[in-house]
């Protein structure tokens, strides 16, 4: 029986609910996230690929710069896939039979869990997401309908997923195993389903080229990653915070993978789902990497619940009753931890007076410690702050000075910032040899320039030896909020570089691009005589 007007009038409301709410939630006195710089300032370079991420991000992040790139405007993108990924959830629940209750089942892992943050930061991770659940969606409803349009859908939603993260190949390798181990032959013996993924790795190409014409910086940065940040997640840990990230619909996924695993046709998901996780789980992934495998657990798990709930019992009744109290006590308190409610100050007392957040890690940063806000939170303070007092310190250059002026900043979140502000300032344009900024540093360095301003997260700048090669260096300002994760990060002036320092500049530069090739893993390099860390030494 297909829905009616008045479940499909719900599904949409719902959907919009979820486009809107995250606005109303978060507290307007919070600034863009440091990894939204980032992704803005790649607009302004639009290419194939970068080094952190496939080049998708870019196009709306050029959309968002287009449109005045303010915060509604890099928050819409996120917020509207949000919404879209809700919609193919709740599409799947009609198309199983569910009605409104299930549509409100699988609603609420859209408000109560980590989902509400991951869809309003501009981050690939909501794309990535949304490609996930659009590429099981069209297997489920290929399963449901025979018609090979569906297979397409699966094809074109893994190329644009290739083309977001390199992550869809953990639940492509999840659902490719699924599948094999189910033996499904309505989709394996299907020629169409081939040639759907044909289309997608055609839809790819021109990503891999860009890659490949590279040396593959994306390995690279995986390994910088890996040294930085994964080696410290282990399997267990990954697989522990799975349980905590969708808390409070714990249940709703659950159910939904027994279901999946019970029905026949349907078995290829629960494997593709216990697939990814271990594969995840084994290559230290980030504990959020795995989202994407749990929209299309929540619809079965919703339909199922609905079904149970409809045998209108008294025992169903209650356990309904304590299913939904279960999802509003600890939803609430997800709800604090997914978006910064207050303002800072107001934010950080908030965690203090309550421990919840300490206790399931959330102000666990990856330097593996305890802080007062979350890091994601940590990183959206400051960065109008940093940009005034670089306007301050540039505005006291002479004119002839200002000409000759090189701003250069340690880290890819000051130098987009530096940019996304800047221009309101006149500042000029802003350098970095980190992340993708890298690709657009001026060939020369600073070759041309008499003056350095430098942005520097190294609180011990002023105590290397490479500030001897420099007529004079002052610290003109600091990063005071002690909440920001920029905390203490420093703004100096330098004049009357010397040759030497031009010279071991270029050499750093030279050094850092050929690191990100695939040939750095397999020999040495060009020498560094100012060394590898910090901005200049």
């Amino acid at each position: 029986m297909k829905p009616n007007s008045t479940t499909r009038l719900l599904l949409y409301g719902l959907a919009l609910v979820k486009l809107i709410l995250p606005f109303l939630i978060q507290n307007p006195v919070w600034e863009p996230h440091r990894d939204e710089f980032l992704y803005l300032a790649e607009a302004r370079h639009m290419a194939w690929g970068y080094m952190e991420v496939p080049p998708l991000l870019s196009v709306f992040a050029w959309l968002t710069n287009f449109l005045g790139g303010s915060m509604v405007m890099i928050k819409l993108w996120p917020a509207l896939f949000g919404a879209l990924t809700y919609l193919l959830t709740g599409r799947i629940i009609l198309s199983l039979g569910g009605r409104w209750v299930a549509l409100v089942i699988g609603f609420a892992p859209f408000v109560f869990g980590a989902w509400l943050r991951m869809f309003f930061l501009f981050q690939p991770n909501f794309l990535d997401i949304f490609f996930w659940t659009a590429m099981v969606y069209g297997l489920v409803r290929y399963t449901q309908t025979g018609k090979n349009r569906e297979l397409y859908v699966t094809g074109i939603a893994f190329g644009l997923g290739m083309l977001s993260k390199y992550s869809i190949l953990f639940y492509t390798a999840g659902l490719a195993g699924g599948l094999l181990l189910s033996w499904n032959r309505q989709i394996l013996g299907n020629r169409h389903f081939y040639f759907a993924v044909g289309v997608g790795l055609l839809l790819f190409l021109p990503n891999f080229l860009w890659e490949a014409s590279r040396g593959f910086p994306v390995v690279f940065h995986m390994r910088e990653l890996n040294h930085g940040q994964l080696q410290y997640i282990s399997p267990w840990s990954f697989l522990f915070a799975q349980l905590l990230l969708q808390l409070a619909c714990i249940y709703v996924w659950v159910v939904g993978l027994v279901d999946t695993a019970r029905k026949k046709q349907y078995r290829f998901i629960a494997w593709a789902s216990g697939i990814t996780l271990a594969l995840l789980a084994i290559a230290h992934g980030k504990d959020y990497y795995a989202q994407g495998v749990y929209p299309v657990l929540m619809a079965f798990g919703a339909v199922r619940l609905e079904a149970w709930l409809g045998k209108r019992t008294v025992i169903w009744w209650v356990r309904g009753a304590i299913m939904l109290a279960f999802t509003l006590f600890v939803g609430y308190r997800a709800l604090t931890l997914s978006l910064p409610f207050l303002p800072p100050a107001e934010q950080a007392n908030y965690y203090a007076n309550h421990a919840t957040a300490r206790k399931v890690g959330a102000l666990h940063w990856e330097d593996l410690k305890d802080h007062a806000l979350p890091q994601d939170f940590a990183d959206m303070l400051s960065w109008k702050e940093m940009t005034a007092k670089v306007a301050k310190a540039y505005d006291g250059l002479t004119k002839e000075e200002k000409k000759k002026t090189f701003l250069f900043c340690d880290n890819y979140g000051e130098c987009g910032a530096v940019n996304y502000y800047g221009p309101q300032y006149h500042l000029p344009m802003a350098y970095s040899d980190n992340a993708s900024f890298l690709y657009w540093m001026p060939q020369q360095g600073f070759d041309s320039s008499d003056v350095l301003l430098l942005v520097t997260d190294d609180k011990q700048e002023m105590q290397h030896e490479f500030i001897k090669e420099f007529k004079s260096a002052v610290v003109t300002d600091s990063i005071t909020n002690p909440l920001a994760r920029e905390h203490g990060s420093l703004i100096i002036l330098f004049k009357g570089p010397t040759e030497r320092l031009h010279e071991a500049f270029r050499e750093k530069l030279a050094r850092a691009r050929w690191k990100t090739t695939a040939a750095s893993l397999q020999g040495n390099g060009p020498q560094n005589p100012l060394g590898d860390g910090g901005s200049m030494h």
